[in-house]
């Protein structure tokens, strides 16, 4: 198999999931500078009648945290194993 260098590209694909006006109408990732993001992109039509696409970058390692920090909100200040992390790494039994 061969080495592929993904820096700096990246691939948008149509969103089939998309069920608002505000979902985006194409998503995706891109690698840009080293890091990674997600893609999302709408299609406008300008005040001159010109089709265009805007778009929108959001980091990867953010969304996970945010995600992370939603869940454990989400179950009281408690981790994925059910324990409160005040508890620290004592055993519950």
């Amino acid at each position: 198999m061969t080495d592929y260098d993904d820096t700096n590209r990246g691939a948008l694909f149509k969103n089939t999931k998309k069920e608002s006006d505000r979902h985006p109408d194409y998503r995706g990732s891109v690698n840009a500078g080293g890091k990674d993001y997600w893609l999302s992109a709408w299609l406008k039509t300008s005040q001159r009648g010109t089709t265009y696409m805007s778009l929108a970058l959001t980091e990867k390692e953010s969304v996970h945290e945010e995600g992370v920090a939603k869940a454990r909100e989400a179950v009281g200040g408690q981790d994925s194993s059910g324990f409160n992390e005040e508890d620290g790494d004592d055993i519950p039994f």
